[in-house]
């Protein structure tokens, strides 16, 4: 597929809620994502209990938590983005497990993801946005950065041990 065929089949990506029958093929692209950026040790998300049952995890808690799916024009998952509650910080959500396939990224897909997540974050009640990130995701810290992010110190609750980038955001 070439640039241009690209762009078109992304064009009519849609975005929904995450169902049962999605869990294998996010955790598959979350995990690829991260044996890619050598992040595939503990102390990440590839290490998740949740990460088989992605579904569960966020349904188990509406309101509070949501995980959203990036399909393609031929209802092929993407990518995907959760938000679930971040008790460290008064009215505060995580940003968690954003990621996509190598033909999804770069093409506005992480931002459109982030989008959704902010707006179900704002209409759940939440003020402020939470992520954990690595320098290796250099591509998502630039999407982070560039949307209004801005970095801190790590707070001591921070869940996954081998990430070295904390950011928060005001809604």
């Amino acid at each position: 597929m070439n640039h241009m065929e690209t762009e078109k089949y992304l064009q009519n990506a849609t975005i929904r809620p995450i169902s049962a029958s999605d869990n294998p093929f996010i955790g598959e692209i979350i995990k690829n994502n991260l044996k890619k950026f050598h992040l595939d040790i503990p102390g990440t998300a590839y290490f998740d209990p949740e990460l088989d049952c992605l579904s569960e995890y966020y349904n188990a808690s509406p309101g509070k938590r949501a995980y959203f799916i990036a399909v393609d024009g031929h209802d092929v998952i993407i990518g995907g983005v959760g938000v679930a509650e971040f008790t460290t910080f008064n009215n505060c959500a995580e940003i968690q497990k954003l990621y996509l396939t190598d033909v999804a990224q770069g093409k506005g897909m992480g931002k459109r993801l982030m989008q959704t997540a902010e707006n179900f974050a704002r209409k759940a009640g939440y003020r402020l946005l939470y992520l954990e990130t690595h320098t290796n995701l250099e591509k998502a810290i630039r999407l982070y950065e560039k949307i209004g992010f801005y970095k801190i110190d790590k707070p001591k609750s921070a869940l996954h041990s081998a990430m070295n980038r904390f950011y928060v955001k005001e809604l």
